[in-house]
């Protein structure tokens, strides 16, 4: 199991001067917690170079009573974000998370370009489902036999 076969291919980008005003909008408005801050590069690729999150605002801005309009994508980001290549097994992406303790992996080409997203809701999601298939095998598989042996 790949990568770039789960990956999220609609990741919300925005680039490093952008006010976090902005970006929590671009998080409200696609139902996400996450931006992934690129480099747009003369070629159309984007370079991610950092990550900023839902909590990223909350705890640096919010939480210390600091107006998150005095603050751009490049000041809250963390940095350098952490990435997986589009052909790394879904086990590999698992461990950087891990590894790494964070549940959101931008996903890149060869080339270093952004490619997707993938998050541990996915990973679990997947898991869920191969579970339910093989939970159903599980209940199956003794129907039928016995239609067999009858």
């Amino acid at each position: 199991m790949l990568v770039r076969d789960y990956a999220n291919l609609n990741v919300v980008c925005c680039e490093p001067d952008a006010p976090i005003a902005e970006v929590a909008a671009l998080m409200r408005r696609h139902h996400v917690g996450d931006v992934v801050v690129v480099d747009n590069q003369l070629d159309g690729a984007r370079i991610p170079i950092g990550i900023v999150t839902d909590r990223d605002i909350l705890v640096e801005t919010l939480a210390l009573d600091v107006d998150p309009k005095m603050f751009s994508a490049a000041e809250l980001m963390s940095s350098p974000v952490t990435t997986v290549q589009e052909d790394a097994s879904l086990n590999e992406a698992l461990g950087v998370m891990r590894g790494k303790k964070i549940r959101r992996l931008p996903v890149v080409n060869r080339a270093g370009g952004l490619f997707g997203m993938i998050t541990s809701d996915d990973v679990i999601n997947l898991i869920a489902s191969e579970l339910s298939m093989v939970a159903g095998l599980i209940v199956e598989q003794p129907i039928r036999e016995s239609r067999l042996r009858k």
